[in-house]
């Protein structure tokens, strides 16, 4: 009886062990808030007469991904202007955006983003982006 009783005992500690870990593991990850930092500005002087027809569009994503899963959680897209109407680096314009609920150890943000440059009707479409963005993002966007 002695035998079954100390088995039992030992079976019992193993696993309240493991379920105290598991619920320690647990409450170490609480979501977080992630902020991502957007820097849009022209890199080239476009004063000459040959971009007085041309515009620029911005399309923006940002994505949780957690494993093979991914869930758009931002998105938005700035409306085309001349490409001589968009600020220098020294007037940049910027986006602040904070993406609530982020588990660090499993998820991270992925963004992409679309520059569409329309001259005339003819159209070149640019993509760039960022993969496992890490606090403080921040991300420049040249046109």
């Amino acid at each position: 009886m002695k035998k079954y009783s100390l088995w039992l005992v030992v079976v019992l500690l193993v696993l309240g062990l493991a379920g105290y870990k598991a619920t320690k593991e647990a409450l170490k990850e609480r979501p977080v808030e992630k902020s991502v930092s957007f820097t849009i500005y022209k890199g080239f002087d476009y004063t000459s007469h040959v971009y007085d027809c041309t515009f620029a569009q911005i399309h923006i994503s940002v994505e949780k991904v957690r494993g093979n899963k991914r869930t758009t959680v931002w998105d938005t897209t700035f409306d085309a202007k001349l490409l001589k109407q968009y600020p220098s680096i020294g007037k940049a314009l910027t986006e602040n955006i904070t993406i609530p609920q982020i588990v660090e150890k499993k998820e991270h943000l992925d963004i992409n983003y679309v520059i569409t440059y329309n001259s005339k009707g003819s159209e070149l479409k640019m993509r760039g982006g960022t993969m496992g963005l890490v606090d403080p993002g921040k991300l420049y966007i040249s046109i």
